[in-house]
């Protein structure tokens, strides 16, 4: 079920009577988080009149459950337990399970057929069976979430709890479901254990972030998708156009995944939840290091607690250190789909993050309090991100090739000045919503409005979502991963 679709628009409004209507119980508002949340998951296996699609598999649904009854049992093990080998060899079991489903789903093909075409080049030929899975709409966002419950519990630093339908809720809230952010129990399981009340102030907040994701995914990201294909899906390049399609599909990722991670925190807040910001402005940043501080907040942060800190993080060394930078960034590029330009993708990042940290280990502070310096920081930062979205977004290794060798040939295509137009029309929202949150400090300052002006306001924003509103609603990008 998709957030820019009228079923989900019917679904929110039908589940809002229902939250309404129970407000007296706790449990029975859980319960109906719930089934409402494994309703939004099947609603990917079947269309309305119950027909299967042919993209996934109502067992998936089965696979979210017992990812979830599974991790529930390890947490009141790992409770019980006192500190020693059991509670390890507990907590692998918990990892084992998560990643061993995540990896089949996952990454089987890819490595069968990465393995095959490396004996290939060997003149070594086989014909391997493989099991032609369909990947699990949200399996690495839910699986991170759950394993995440595990840890933290192994951890003690979060008790486990013990009510099993307050634990499915925190796993398959619906919001926040198949595209994030990926929440942490500590900060999200809590608020079902206790009454919600919603406030005035949370519901305009909620109205706001979703009229403002639904805009950025509708008017914005969806109508850059076209810009972005009429490059990267061209077989011919040159220099001004792989950069205008590369900018144009810079703006489109980012309106689209933080359009969808705005809908969900707005349709939280409307339920009385308070989901962790996963966007913070982040093409504003002026080195990589600031960058994964402002983006994917969820994963970056994910990545760093339970992969970089554990493999000894920067206390082990320049060496360690490097080493465990860039192995994080790689298993991070592989955790966006299992292609060989994520994996590029991630050692790319990765390489950014170990001369970032080499620079200023030796240059700390230096220039940094002069604006040039900031400026060019920023420049080179938004280069650096760039080049990093070509990767992310080529088809194969050789539409990288060919279109990093394209970089030298200058010639400018025919539709250059219609694209460019387009681009800035398209851009130009963001753009100006942006600087005024960056120069405000306040990523609500629309709410700070007098009420005529934001009334105003979310008007346009309405008008620009009913104008290009697609009856066939376009998945998001992150959806696939």
């Amino acid at each position: 079920m998709l957030f820019n679709s009228t079923v989900f628009l019917q679904f929110f409004a039908a589940f809002v009577l229902l939250y309404w209507l129970v407000r007296g119980s706790l449990r029975a508002r859980n319960l109906l988080i719930v089934a409402a949340s494994y309703l939004f998951y099947f609603w990917w296996v079947v269309d309305r009149d119950f027909t299967f699609l042919g993209a996934y598999d109502w067992r998936f649904l089965g696979l979210m459950v017992f990812t979830s009854l599974f991790d529930f049992a390890v947490g009141l093990g790992l409770d019980r337990l006192p500190d020693g080998r059991r509670r390890r060899w507990l907590l692998g079991a918990s990892v084992v399970a998560n990643l061993t489903i995540l990896g089949v789903f996952k990454y089987h093909g890819f490595f069968v057929a990465s393995f095959t075409e490396l004996l290939g080049e060997l003149g070594v030929v086989v014909a391997p069976r493989t099991l032609h899975l369909i990947l699990p709409v949200g399996i690495s966002f839910y699986t991170f979430q759950s394993m995440s419950y595990t840890i933290d519990v192994y951890r003690r630093e979060l008790p486990a709890t013990r009510n099993l339908v307050n634990f499915l809720a925190y796993v398959s809230f619906f919001p926040q479901l198949v595209a994030g952010p990926i929440e942490r129990a500590a900060h999200l399981l809590p608020q079902f254990e206790r009454p919600r009340v919603i406030t005035r102030a949370m519901l305009e907040e909620g109205v706001w972030l979703i009229l403002w994701g639904m805009f950025k995914k509708v008017a914005l990201a969806d109508n850059l998708a076209p810009l972005v294909e009429l490059v990267y899906g061209n077989s011919v390049f040159t220099a001004p156009a792989v950069a205008l399609g590369t900018i144009a599909f810079a703006a489109q990722i980012y309106c689209d995944f933080s359009g969808y991670s705005d809908i969900a925190r707005g349709t939280a807040r409307v339920l009385g939840f308070d989901i962790m910001v996963n966007f913070n402005l982040p093409y504003g940043a002026t080195s990589v290091r600031e960058f994964w501080q402002r983006w994917h907040i969820s994963l970056s942060t994910w990545l760093r607690d339970y992969l970089y800190i554990p493999l000894g993080g920067n206390r082990r060394g320049p060496a360690r250190t490097y080493a465990n930078l860039l192995l994080t960034m790689l298993l991070g590029g592989l955790w966006h789909g299992a292609a060989w330009n994520f994996v590029l993708w991630g050692l790319w990042h990765g390489v950014g993050l170990m001369a970032h940290r080499a620079w200023s280990s030796r240059f700390m502070n230096q220039g940094s309090r002069f604006a040039a310096f900031a400026i060019f920081s920023w420049a080179l930062t938004l280069l650096f991100v760039g080049y990093g979205w070509l990767l992310f977004r080529a088809g194969s290794v050789d539409q990288i090739l060919a279109m990093t060798r394209a970089l030298g040939n200058f010639s400018t295509p025919p539709w250059t000045g219609s694209f460019l137009i387009n681009l800035l029309a398209f851009i130009a929202p963001l753009v100006l919503m942006e600087v005024w949150q960056a120069k405000s400090g306040d990523r609500l300052v629309a709410l700070k409005l007098p009420v005529w002006a934001r009334t105003g306001l979310q008007g346009g924003l309405l008008l620009g979502i009913v104008l290009f509103w697609e009856r066939k609603a376009a998945a998001f990008i992150y959806f696939q991963f």
